[in-house]
């Protein structure tokens, strides 16, 4: 399994960006997707995740409201679409591929990660 995710750069405090993860190997339609990050130097954290079908999604509270976890199982991709950014948002978004079809919050629910795209957000 492969995931590539891209999408990242830098923008301003208040602006948007959109992230995208392309996954390869497996049956995309048949595993929840994930969306994590790492700050420099603080642990991996869970943004978003969403089942196989997209139709249920779930959300850190720090990203509630101005994030958007999607997926088009015909492109094999998942998408973050991220409004409102903040700088505490800045971190390296890691797409991750989980063991199941259900979302799950928790990382050890994931078995396949990407390489990560930093977001960086500027005051």
């Amino acid at each position: 399994v492969q995931l590539q995710a891209f999408g990242g750069g830098l923008v301003q405090a208040g602006g948007s960006l959109r992230l995208s993860c392309a996954a390869s190997g497996r049956t995309f339609s048949s595993y929840g997707m994930g969306w994590f990050r790492q700050a420099p130097g603080k642990e991996r954290d869970f943004v978003a995740a969403i089942n196989w079908s997209g139709v249920n999604t779930y959300y850190a509270d720090s990203v509630k409201g101005r994030f958007t976890i999607s997926r088009d199982n015909a492109k094999n991709t998942v998408y973050l679409q991220m409004n409102s950014l903040q700088p505490e948002d800045t971190a390296v978004y890691y797409c991750a591929q989980g063991r199941t079809g259900w979302g799950t919050i928790r990382e050890d629910g994931y078995n396949y990660w990407g390489q990560g795209t930093l977001v960086t957000v500027s005051s």
